[in-house]
């Protein structure tokens, strides 16, 4: 009979973890947290010092009850949720429902069988710091959301939510969209020349195809050595008949070396970025495969984990994993690609600081080699961490750059050369720059001149906010932990603030009024910078360096103070009422806009006598061939999508607003 109990969070590690220790253990999942704040009210006594009331979730009774039963008669209780904060309170909250049982923590950072066997050889003890740490935020979310969103209720719509941090990631999004709305595209032009090196020789031959090949672009830069600004197209003509008479002569060549040095490991929020731009998944998709990679993939006729636990903000990296890819580098690559001592990275936070980078479990485990017990996507992922890894750990690339300066009269043209002398990590981990070359010049040179270019362009405005850019401005600033970019991006569109498009975010009109109205009566809430303390904060609780709930008080007073004023003069949005040439279809009473918590709606101006209610128009016909209808916005769990207002007779729909002929 087994003697020891060990509970994990899922079922999937159970299994892998279950494969690894012998007969004598017992491993089962708690399927995640087994308490909570409760849903139906704040589950907070503010006033003894923000005591938290929790309750058993729903779902977890039945999972409680058999844990208790598979905990009778054992010896020894190990605990061994995930390494962060959420499996440190897991844990806590589990060890609660084992009574007069010698308990356990147990923590690994990848699920491989030498790395479990020697956390259970070295068990310790549940952190408290971490638990109070997760509280504090529970906590502090909690009052948030339970004391604004009641209120977003009341003066816009039921149904809608505000957040501690995702109001402050909303209103990164409102305000590049206002960016955006409110950039003035400005008129450039730009003149560029098409140069060739004639033959050295006493008479000018014709020029020859193969020469011609070799033909290089220079910029026009300066004129009069004034940065040159060309605002139309009369000025961009006038300077290109002007240079048809100049002499083109080499006047500066400036050769030097350039490194490139490696990336760090991934850590959280790079991962994410990086999935997005190379393999364009979403955060949380990104998260969910590498969940998967962590938690164990069947190789053969074992379950291992691939990667080492994927939250984490370090960098750092164990010592047994260095000499292993500083052999394999070695090995695989040849010697001269090892640099003489390892890249030392250097993590921005403290928090999760014993974690390690995300990183192979194994680098015998090459990516080719188990493809075919990966589906596609954990395949992709799993070959941009082990390459991101061992590139980390190879020398830098080197290249050799050429600037040169060529002077037409008093007009100046620059042009640059790159080429790449060793390759070092780009070996392995390639980006998208390309080398640029151009023939051997030689100071005072006169070039040929085969043909001016003039283009117009305009400036453009700022970027929309995709996945990877939106996590990379919430970790520039502070806001949110690795563990809540994917919760807030779903939160975000599912409530209708955003509309993901082709990538991108754009706000809706319900997230824009619902950030105006916070920024106004919430700007402490709002306000990034104090956002990003609260996380300081929460670190330091961690760290034993802050206390939790004196934390709490020195947010809670100004807080309650905001609130009440809110209570008083915020605007009722709902109350605004836009008569429409629309009448209703079914009383004949004009139909109004309202605000509801999908965002705008037409409402029969009768209610409540009459309770007829319909989308907005886009006012794009319906592309469906005999359809007279037109296309009008829905909500799904997914997110917005467009439907026919003849549904359900016809049943188009898509994901984005077809363009119109």
């Amino acid at each position: 009979m087994a003697k020891f109990l060990v509970v994990v969070e899922s079922p999937a590690k159970a299994h892998t973890i279950n494969s690894f220790l012998g007969k004598d253990y017992v491993v089962t999942a708690s399927m995640g947290h087994i308490k909570d704040l409760p849903k139906s009210e704040m589950g907070v006594d503010i006033e003894q010092g923000f005591k938290p009331h929790y309750v058993t979730i729903s779902r977890s009774r039945k999972i409680i009850s058999e844990l208790k039963k598979k905990g009778q008669g054992k010896e020894k209780i190990f605990l061994a949720p995930d390494p962060d904060r959420e499996g440190e309170a897991i844990a806590f909250h589990l060890s609660q429902i084992f009574k007069n049982k010698s308990i356990f923590r147990v923590n690994f950072n990848e699920i491989t069988r030498a790395a479990v066997v020697k956390a259970f050889e070295n068990p310790g003890s549940i952190d408290l710091n971490k638990v109070q740490s997760q509280q504090g935020r529970r906590i502090l979310d909690r009052i948030v959301g339970y004391s604004i969103s009641p209120l977003l209720w009341k003066k816009v719509a039921k149904g809608l939510s505000a957040g501690r941090v995702q109001s402050v990631a909303l209103r990164f999004i409102v305000e590049r969209e206002k960016e955006i709305k409110d950039f003035q595209a400005r008129e450039y032009w730009t003149v560029e020349a098409e140069l060739h090196k004639p033959q050295a020789t006493s008479h000018k031959p014709q020029v020859k195809e193969e020469e011609i090949k070799e033909k290089f672009t220079a910029e026009l830069r300066k004129i009069e050595d004034k940065k040159v600004e060309i605002k139309n197209e009369e000025t961009a003509n006038k300077i290109v008949e002007k240079l048809k008479n100049e002499k083109f002569i080499v006047s500066k060549i400036e050769k030097r070396q350039k490194k490139r040095n490696p990336y760090p490991p991934f850590i959280t929020s790079k991962l994410q970025q990086e999935a997005f731009n190379k393999l364009r998944f979403s955060v949380s998709q990104t998260m969910r495969i590498a969940q998967q990679l962590y938690e164990g993939i069947k190789i053969e006729k074992e379950r291992v984990g691939l990667i080492t636990y994927m939250r984490t903000d370090s960098v750092r990296c164990s010592k047994d994993a260095l000499d292993e890819v500083r052999k394999y580098i070695k090995e695989e690559f040849s010697e001269k690609y090892l640099p003489a001592v390892p890249h030392k990275y250097k993590s921005k936070s403290s928090a999760q600081g014993a974690h390690e980078c995300i990183r192979p479990t194994s680098l015998a485990r090459k990516p080719e080699g188990i493809k075919n017990f990966l589906d596609e996507q954990q395949y992709k992922l799993y070959k941009l961490i082990y390459n991101r890894f061992v590139a980390s750990q190879m020398k830098s690339a080197l290249f050799s750059t050429t600037d040169v300066e060529i002077t037409a009269g008093k007009y100046l043209f620059v042009a640059s050369t790159l080429k790449m002398l060793f390759a070092g990590f780009l070996l392995i981990y390639p980006t998208e720059k390309e080398e640029k070359r151009f023939p051997e010049l030689n100071q005072n040179e006169v070039l040929e001149l085969l043909k001016l270019d003039k283009a117009q362009h305009f400036t453009k405005p700022p970027p929309r906010y995709s996945d990877a850019s939106l996590v990379k401005i919430l970790e520039e600033k502070g806001i949110g932990r690795p563990s809540t970019y994917a919760a807030i991006i779903k939160v975000l569109t599912q409530r209708s603030y955003v509309q993901r498009e082709k990538g991108y975010f754009f706000p809706t009109e319900l997230g824009i009024a619902v950030v105006d109205l916070l920024i106004i009566h919430f700007p402490t809430v709002l306000d990034p910078q104090f956002t990003a303390k609260m996380e300081e904060n929460l670190d330091k609780v961690e760290e034993n360096e802050q206390n939790w709930i004196e934390m709490l008080k020195d947010f809670y007073q100004p807080f309650s103070e905001d609130l009440n004023k809110a209570k008083e003069n915020m605007r009722e949005v709902k109350k605004d009422v836009i008569v429409t040439d629309e009448t209703c279809e079914k009383c004949g009473s004009p139909m109004v806009i309202k605000w509801g918590r999908k965002g705008k709606f037409l409402a029969c101006s009768g209610f409540p006598a009459c309770k007829n209610t319909r989308s907005i128009s886009t006012g794009i016909k319906c592309p469906q061939e005999g359809c007279n209808g037109e296309l009008i916005e829905r909500h799904s769990k997914r997110g917005v999508f467009y439907g026919c207002s003849n549904y359900p007779e016809c049943k188009y729909t898509a994901r984005e607003l077809p363009k119109e002929n």
